[in-house]
């Protein structure tokens, strides 16, 4: 159902110093990328991550309540993720660890601001 989700950012060259070593980390590849955008997937037909500059040339703000979850493999990889994110300059919203019996989770922003979370499910 899901094409593309957008992540804005005000600094392009410092966003893509946190998303292309996190989204390399993932397993995804960088599809394609513009002066103001850079998407990232898994292959032709899956959902894209794009980071971009507001096409408004506005200032780019974080959507409160607005969250992006990242699906991972297993709980360790979770893990993994999430501190390479910490470690890449993000701010822990949550550290990783069940929420319930069938989630597990770590949520955490960006460089921006904006939230996100690496979970496993069942």
């Amino acid at each position: 159902m899901i094409g593309y989700v957008t992540l804005g950012t005000n600094d392009m060259t410092r966003a893509k110093s946190f998303y292309d070593p996190l989204m390399e980390e993932m397993g995804a590849k960088k599809m394609y990328e513009m002066d103001r955008l850079v998407a990232y997937g898994f292959g032709e037909g899956r959902p894209l991550l794009t980071i971009n500059l507001p096409f408004d040339g506005g200032t780019a703000t974080i959507g409160n309540g607005a969250m992006i979850a990242l699906m991972a493999e297993t709980p360790a990889d979770v893990d993994r993720l999430f501190a390479k994110a910490i470690a890449l300059g993000a701010t822990s919203e949550g550290d990783p660890g069940p929420r319930g019996e069938q989630f597990y989770g770590g949520y955490f922003r960006d460089l921006d601001g904006n939230k996100l979370n690496f979970f496993v499910y069942g």
